[in-house]
């Protein structure tokens, strides 16, 4: 009221010379305001012992336009025209600031006729109003007027966003929708609720600081589940709470939260949802409830664990459904049908493999970070473009009992003698893991069976803890074609280190030589296949096992339509890898001379050694023709000596005709679990259940240096002193006399 008789006063007075725009501070005393920010520029000038007088009403002013005049009336003044609404100066200061302030047509039109205080909302010192006071400079002012300002208390402010406002006679659905709403309402307004009554017809709730009046009744409309704000008692006077968490913010309002984050990126991890909810909220949770919250709202969208596992019956049905001669068997344990084994080989790759693949398997195997303990094993042939081709996968619950592979290779050899009344001679490259090569000697006791070089390699380091150059002679000991240039490399390694080429000598060369392997691996040394698909299983891993093969199948649809689609666009007789490798070989033939013996034999002289090619049995003295399928320079020579095309000589395999063959099949998709049918099993109907394994992924305790068996019977190397030559300590702790 003081402040409305005041503004009428002023509005009376004429002389008014100049206005100053401050704001007042807590302790109610007038400095210059700090830097510009959010575009404001404030005007500030040292002040005189001068008495205040409110300024001009928001009206006059028409909100502080830039287009708006003040028209100074003091006549005693000379040199003072007009002075802008943004720009106010002081004659007798050099220091003048401008001032300026933003449209906003929105407040002009919310503000009443009778109220002449201007009003600026700072929205910087913790939400709180403050008041733009005007005050003028007056000397010649005929009355003197003193005005105490109002006390300023600074509280955080309760005032929620306009999404979460609370007022009477809001509708909601029902009780849920309603407590919904009041839970976000107070974390929005960061005051904690607390409930007083909660039941099917009423709701009501008070803030939870003591002694603040805020309270709150909803309830239920006759007759329908609709629920209702009726009344909301009082305002805060709590300020809000002070510490960073929050009591509504439960694992359900946390699911709600990130819901959308998760569904665009499954792979959040929850310290990731700390962060961003501290951020937007400015809440601070545990780990454990982001990590809840993540599971309630994955489960939502891609199904639970449990689910799924118990869904697998179906979902073979399906798979036997919509690709027909596809293969998908499931096992549970004859006890209490805990999942054991899940198999998968669609028709597509099964008849790609036999009709125009090439006859090598590649196995290995890839262990599963998800809920519960479980191990992908694969089976990969290669096409004519070197490239990976998925035969089989199946996922075992427990791998390290040495069945899962005996099952998976009798799996395998039982799909293979079904599809084909030929069984091809089969090459088979995997680890040395005693019980994989157990189970190939007893499915496939006439596949030739290699060692993974890669593996090889690992070892040999773990073993040694070697250096490049051990490694590096290891490699090319491998990729030697002739026995003499094997030997030669394993002597170099043996004048490095006697212990490293002992070891490589103890593992039969014929197992992973390619100079006396007997299978054909046409240059493939390593499995390499966890390397091939590492980006199917960084998608696929941690989903439940229905979701994780559905992820692998549509991985290998694309894959199919892809290749099938790009290999139309070859117009080579050969595929791209191949045909690269025959136009170098034959560029390198031009500097070779040739001798040719007979129609089928040839001597090639390089200049650095004499080699014998025969083109009927395509076969030459370096052994590369024979092991890659390749004609190799030599073997190129003799061709184009006696007018032959290069390309007829290499093997079918590397045609881009049956390279189309491998890719002609589709693998089809599966449709969505609510359309599958039940599986029925027995005579009485029962559907069969497979409930998820017994054993739950553990935490991974600390790592710890195994002792190998074989490390118990080597022996160490002796310390030896440098300063006394004595054996037993080192040059630091030595106590020999000087």
């Amino acid at each position: 009221m003081a402040n409305h008789q005041l503004m009428m006063m002023m509005a009376a007075e004429e002389n008014l010379e100049e206005h100053h725009f401050v704001e007042p501070r807590q302790n109610n005393e007038l400095f210059p305001p700090p830097p510009p920010a959010h575009g404001y520029k404030f005007a500030f000038q040292p002040l005189q012992a001068t008495d205040l007088q409110i300024g001009v009403s928001r009206d006059q002013n028409e909100v502080w336009n830039h287009s708006g005049e003040i028209h100074e009336e003091q006549q005693s003044l000379e040199g003072k025209d007009e002075v802008d609404s943004q720009e106010i100066r002081d004659g007798s200061y050099d220091n003048a600031y401008d001032i300026t302030f933003p449209d906003n047509d929105d407040d002009s039109e919310e503000a009443s006729e009778n109220d002449k205080l201007a009003l600026v909302v700072s929205e910087d010192l913790n939400d709180s109003l403050q008041l733009g006071v005007g005050h003028c400079m007056n000397t010649r002012l005929s009355q003197q007027l003193e005005l105490a300002p109002p006390p300023i208390v600074q509280c955080r402010s309760l005032a929620p966003s306009p999404e979460h406002n609370l007022e009477v006679g809001m509708e909601f659905s029902d009780v849920l929708a309603c407590r919904r709403a009041l839970r976000d309402a107070a974390i929005a307004s960061r005051f904690e609720m607390q409930t007083v009554k909660s039941d099917k017809t009423r709701f009501t709730a008070k803030c939870a600081s003591v002694g603040c009046p805020w309270r709150i009744h909803c309830a239920r409309l006759p007759g329908v589940p609709t629920f209702s704000i009726r009344t909301i008692h009082g305002s805060h006077t709590c300020g809000g709470i002070l510490h960073l968490g929050h009591h509504q913010a439960s694992v359900e309002w946390v699911a709600e939260a990130v819901k959308e984050t998760l569904r665009e990126n499954p792979h959040c991890k929850p310290k990731e949802i700390l962060e961003e909810i501290h951020q937007v909220h400015g809440i601070t949770l545990s780990y454990k409830q982001a990590w809840r919250g993540k599971e309630r709202v994955m489960a939502t969208v891609r199904g639970s664990f449990e689910e799924d596992y118990r869904l697998l019956p179906r979902y073979c049905d399906e798979i036997r459904r919509t690709n027909p001669r596809s293969i998908a068997v499931v096992n549970g344990h004859p006890d209490d049908g805990s999942f054991q084994q899940l198999f998968i080989s669609f028709h597509a790759s099964i008849s790609g493999f036999l009709n125009a693949c090439r006859p090598l398997i590649a196995l290995d195997k890839i262990v599963l970070k998800s809920k519960y303990l479980g191990t992908l094993l694969l089976a990969t042939a290669f096409d004519g473009d070197g490239a990976m081709f998925p035969l089989a996968f199946a996922i075992v619950s427990e791998e390290n009992d040495g069945s899962s592979w005996h099952w998976f290779l009798s799996e395998l050899r039982q799909l293979l003698e079904t599809n084909t009344g030929n069984m091809p001679k089969l090459t088979i490259l995997s680890n040395r893991e005693p019980s994989l090569v157990d189970g190939v000697g007893v499915s496939f006791p006439t596949a030739f069976h290699g060692f993974c070089i890669h593996h090889l390699v690992e070892s040999f380091i773990k073993e040694f803890n070697s250096d490049s150059v051990l490694v590096n002679l290891f490699w090319e000991a491998a990729k030697c074609t002739t026995e003499f240039e094997f030997h030669a490399k394993v002597h170099e390694m043996l004048q490095v280190c006697q212990e490293a080429a002992m070891w490589v000598s103890n593992i039969p060369p014929s197992l992973w030589a390619t100079y006396c392997f007997d299978g054909t691996r046409f240059g493939h040394l390593n499995v390499n296949v966890t390397e091939s698909i590492n980006g199917w299983i960084q998608e696929a891993s941690g989903l439940p096992i229905i979701q994780m093969m559905e992820c692998i199948r549509r991985q290998l649809m694309t894959l199919f339509t892809e290749r099938r689609e790009t290999s139309v666009q070859w117009s080579s007789i050969l595929v791209p890898s191949a045909e690269r490798l025959v136009l170098e070989a034959i560029e390198q033939s031009r500097a070779y001379q040739v001798h040719k013996a007979n129609e089928a034999q040839f001597e090639v002289m390089t200049g650095e050694a004499t080699l014998l090619v025969d083109i009927r049995c395509r076969s030459c003295m370096c052994r590369g023709w024979d092991l890659y399928g390749l004609p190799c320079s030599h073997a190129v020579a003799a061709l184009l000596s006696c007018r032959q095309d290069v390309f007829k000589f290499t093997e079918g395999y590397f045609t881009v005709a049956n390279y189309r063959r491998i890719y002609a099949e589709t693998i089809h998709p599966v449709p969505d679990k609510t359309m599958w049918k039940k599986t029925e099993s027995g005579e009485d109907g029962d559907e069969v259940m497979i409930t998820p394994p017994r054993v739950l992924r553990q935490q991974p305790r600390p790592r710890k240096r195994r002792v190998q068996v074989e490390d118990r019977g080597r022996q160490k190397r002796a310390v030896r002193c440098s300063r006394c030559n004595q054996p037993g300590h080192f040059r630091t702790t030595c106590t020999a006399p000087t």
